[in-house]
């Protein structure tokens, strides 16, 4: 992956990988032939909705998930693409979790884009109640991801691995031995 040239978005001066790049290349690449990427609606109602996105290997292990909530009013293309958005949005979150696509940014340009959205749209908006189900399950930190982390730190891409940290069990001397 280190060679491939992610297309990406320029939103306030930061780079963003898109979505749809971070699809092309897991569906792409070798390394992921036989693998899959799946959704399940966690809540949905009239005006909000969670999705998890789960990425399974060719034997139905389970790689990496990624969780995301839209609201319809959050936008003025959620009025219409709410659910689609939501599941775009966890698409990426779980693809970013296999480490495609994050040297810059585990939020992907589609993200950012509606997040800075709903802050011109008032940024006010009371939060949508979640179901328990949608809980985020916070993912093992293998010695080989470890190994992956400390390479990226070294490579420069320390705020990359720090917020991919947020999605593993980790304790505080375990990150700060990665991010050293």
């Amino acid at each position: 992956m280190s060679r491939y040239k992610f297309k990406t978005t320029n939103i306030k001066g930061k780079e963003y990988v898109e979505v749809n790049e971070r699809i092309k290349y897991f569906r792409e690449s070798g390394e992921y032939k036989g693998w899959s990427l799946s959704s399940e609606i966690h809540h949905l109602d009239e005006g909000s909705c969670v999705i998890k996105a789960i990425i399974t290997d060719e034997n139905g292990m389970v790689k990496s998930t990624g969780f995301a909530q839209e609201d319809k009013s959050s936008s003025y293309i959620n009025k219409t693409s709410y659910v689609e958005n939501c599941e775009t949005s966890a698409w990426g979150r779980a693809l970013a979790g296999l480490g495609i696509g994050i040297d810059t940014s585990i939020a992907s340009s589609n993200e950012v884009s509606i997040a800075i959205a709903k802050q011109n749209n008032g940024g006010s908006k009371t939060a949508t109640p979640v179901k328990k189900e949608a809980k985020v399950a916070l993912k093992e930190l293998t010695p080989e991801i470890v190994t992956k982390m400390k390479a990226a730190v070294a490579g420069g891409k320390k705020e990359a691995v720090e917020n991919a940290l947020a999605g593993y069990k980790v304790s505080a001397d375990e990150k700060k031995e990665i991010l050293a």
